[in-house]
């Protein structure tokens, strides 16, 4: 089936989807964005990620012309037409389109587009065996991370260095009084796993409120999981006995190894295969899925 695209009401072919060249979005990185999963043709977490989508529009002042419901009718348009049950959906909202100028444009719509592509959320469930890498570096972003903004060239960078360093991911680190704190990935939320205890630090403006890191932290106290929101140092997280990350594309993953070390033992430890018993009996309950 061709790939198809959502264009501010339009569903045409993706070769043929395009905006304006002076969307504030291509300009100045003036949208926000969501990344959600679809596995068994169902959208994972899907109320969540609207409500963060709400949420960070409201902090940027941008006014979405559609509600709730007929966008996601609108999604799920889009997912049956491109025919994939397992699949990501990208959303994308930018202030919309006026001659290009700093300041607000009066009167120009929201722009909305939506595209989905394949993907192999099996891969996953593999990965947990092997565990991944990360590495780690300077926390260079501007100080509202905490807003899922498509201005995202530090996260590209640190990204792409974890790629030229055959690391999966980059762990964004902050310099401090307290040390050299770990705050998130440069696409993943960070955890660390001490004496039992699960730690990830906690929401605010320095990382982003991701949807799985909800979700995991309220699944792991269900089961009665010792759950700490605190900063943690990179010493900390070198001499922690397991690591992991998790996002969206990723729910969870065990690192084992940060910046060339070991992570304690070197593969994935029994808390974190806990919390992935949790997490994909989790997506099993909402969307059917299993490997």
């Amino acid at each position: 089936m061709p790939q198809l695209a959502y264009v501010n009401g339009h569903i045409l072919p993706l070769a043929d989807a395009s905006l304006h060249v002076e969307d504030r979005g291509t300009q100045f990185g003036d949208a926000v964005y969501e990344v959600c999963a679809v596995m068994n043709g169902r959208i994972l977490d899907w109320q969540q990620h609207l409500v963060r989508l709400r949420r960070n529009l409201g902090e940027l002042g941008i006014t979405l012309g559609i509600a709730d419901g007929p966008l996601t009718q609108q999604a799920r348009r889009l997912i049956a037409a491109n025919g994939h049950s397992e699949c990501i959906i990208y959303m994308q909202v930018s202030r919309g389109t006026a001659k290009r100028d700093h300041s607000f444009p009066g009167g120009a719509p929201a722009n909305l587009v939506m595209t989905v592509r394949r993907f192999d959320f099996a891969q996953r469930i593999r990965q947990l065996e092997t565990g991944i890498a990360v590495i780690t570096q300077p926390d260079n972003r501007w100080g509202r991370v905490d807003i899922k903004t498509t201005g995202l060239l530090p996260n590209v960078l640190a990204k792409q260095a974890a790629k030229e360093a055959g690391a999966f991911e980059a762990w964004m680190v902050a310099k401090g009084d307290g040390g050299e704190t770990v705050r998130e990935g440069s696409s993943t939320n960070a955890w660390i796993v001490k004496d039992g205890r699960i730690i990830t630090h906690p929401t605010g403006t320095e990382i982003l409120p991701g949807i799985a890191r909800d979700s995991l932290i309220r699944l792991a106290r269900e089961a009665q999981l010792a759950v700490e929101e605190r900063p943690f140092t990179l010493a900390e997280a070198l001499a922690a006995d397991e690591a992991f990350l998790t996002s969206t594309t990723a729910p969870i993953l065990p690192v084992v190894r940060i910046d060339g070390q070991a992570v304690g033992n070197g593969h994935t430890g029994p808390v974190v295969r806990r919390l992935a018993e949790l997490t994909w009996k989790e997506v099993a309950r909402q969307t059917g899925w299993r490997a």
